[in-house]
């Protein structure tokens, strides 16, 4: 049963059994400015509910609030890349993407400045409705060149996560989770890489290569089908672009095995299509199923009813993986 830790239907849904960490994203950022002064934190109004509110109390004189205005944060944090800062801005993923991606092209990936836009609310984490629902950031991102475009799992890899885009030189958009956020990964021996995926588990039966917290629940789902005597592989895909498509092909060539896309994201322009291109471009003709949020304008209400509805739940792609074999 999916559950969330608040009242406030903001906050990233936990599944059960899982522990948590609070604030991954701020925690990690306050950590790394204390080595790097270049480290700037940005926010459009929104700084509360991106955790970058405790950077900005950490560090006052490092982080500039922008007011409502996206584009006026990304043309900015252009401006303060080019004078040797690494500006972490910070959103709602459906504000980052629809309001920023003019400014984001003009300003920051065209002139390949090193800004990290780092997107709260992804997917199906809210209920406020469409909105806020970021149903097609990375849809939206994905034919932006230049831009490095991540969905991370849990708080585990999210605390790997921010280091690893101060190294990384160039524009990056990433997903967050926001407040109480699961650790799932650690028990993985898993070790975040941009453009890297992981093979987290191996399986005969099913492979599911997912992304961001639908990994959580592939894993979960796979610990429920081996009770039913079928072995599910996980791949978990962190960055879609660049793809880690070796990866995926050296998996989904092993015979035999239905692959099974997931992602918390509209099922056009996301995980699920990078996927299939990937595969039907190279010969590779799997058993090909999706899970992912259908192409439309989802509903506002609580969160477990709407991952219910819109099939994203863990008890969803273990009934549909059965149905499916």
């Amino acid at each position: 049963m999916l559950k969330t830790k608040s009242p406030d239907i903001t906050a990233s849904a936990i599944d059960e059994g899982h522990p948590t960490t609070s604030m991954p994203f701020g925690n990690a950022l306050i950590e790394l400015g204390r080595t790097r002064p270049e480290i700037v934190g940005m926010s459009a109004d929104l700084a509360k509910y991106t955790d970058i509110h405790i950077f900005a109390e950490a560090y006052p004189d490092r982080f500039y609030q922008m007011g409502m205005s996206e584009q006026l944060m990304a043309t900015a944090a252009g401006g303060l890349s080019k004078e040797g800062f690494i500006p972490f801005a910070t959103t709602y993923a459906t504000f980052a993407s629809r309001r920023c991606y003019d400014f984001m092209s003009q300003a920051v990936a065209e002139q390949d400045a090193n800004v990290k836009l780092i997107g709260g609310l992804p997917g199906l984490t809210t209920g406020y409705g469409p909105s806020h629902q970021a149903t097609d950031d990375i849809a939206i991102f994905r034919a932006m060149p230049n831009l490095t475009i991540i969905d991370p799992c849990d708080a585990y890899e999210i605390e790997q996560l921010v280091p690893a885009l101060a190294d990384h030189h160039g524009p990056v958009y990433s997903r967050i989770l926001r407040g109480n956020v699961a650790r799932v990964l650690d028990q993985y021996d898993y070790r975040f890489e941009i453009g890297k995926a992981a093979l987290l588990r191996g399986g005969s039966d099913v492979l599911i290569i997912s992304t961001g917290f639908m990994t959580m629940r592939a894993l979960d789902s796979a610990k429920e089908l081996k009770s039913d005597g079928i072995d599910v592989a996980v791949l978990h895909v962190p960055t879609i672009k660049p793809l880690d498509e070796l990866a995926i092909l050296r998996e989904a060539r092993r015979t035999g095995r239905l692959v099974v896309t997931a992602e918390n994201h509209s099922s056009i322009g996301g995980l699920g299509e990078a996927v299939s291109s990937t595969l039907a471009m190279n010969g590779v003709c799997p058993e090909l199923r999706r899970i992912a949020l259908p192409d439309r304008f989802l509903d506002a209400g609580t969160l477990p009813v709407l991952q219910h509805r819109y099939g994203i739940t863990r008890e969803a792609m273990t009934e549909n993986i059965r149905r499916w074999l």
